[in-house]
């Protein structure tokens, strides 16, 4: 009978401590560390953003020179600015303590880098200057997928199971 009321105490108290890790304790994502590894996020953010905003122009302007532009670079090059848009609002969430999009930044960039420079690799997928582009775009995300892995948001968001 003992033992019953020390599993309950225990699935009680882990009930308690998942219902209070959604977010992250203010007080360490107050930290100088934190702030500075949030600021260098949103900064990643923003470049990855123009760079991508620029292949998209370099898209249209070989377009409208005559050359070929295949149906996949169009695409590619339109939703990859959209993306800055989800990494901005997951940095920015994540920035006032949401656990999960701070684990949603993490996941995407790590994965998403690998994806865009994978799928490129592709023979007769792109042509190479505009995997090179591509390439270039994801650096800054390869950036806040290590930020993201650093001690000072790592402490922010500690690991709860």
């Amino acid at each position: 009978m003992k033992t019953n009321a020390n599993n309950a105490t225990a699935d009680a108290d882990t009930t308690t401590t998942d219902a209070n890790t959604t977010t992250a304790d203010p007080a360490l994502l107050a930290t100088p560390a934190a702030l500075a590894a949030f600021g260098r996020t949103r900064a990643a953010v923003k470049i990855y953003g123009a760079l991508t905003v620029a292949a998209l122009l370099a898209v249209i302007a070989v377009a409208s020179t005559g050359h070929m532009v295949n149906p996949f670079m169009w695409i590619r090059a339109i939703l990859l600015p959209l993306i800055a848009v989800l990494l901005h609002r997951l940095a920015l969430s994540a920035s006032q303590g949401s656990r999960r999009a701070f684990e949603r930044l993490r996941g995407i960039s790590a994965v998403f880098p690998v994806a865009i420079v994978g799928v490129d690799l592709i023979p007769g997928v792109c042509p190479w200057w505009y995997a090179a582009v591509q390439a270039l775009c994801v650096l800054p995300v390869i950036g806040i997928a290590l930020t993201t892995r650093g001690t000072a948001l790592r402490a922010a968001f500690p690991k709860t199971r």
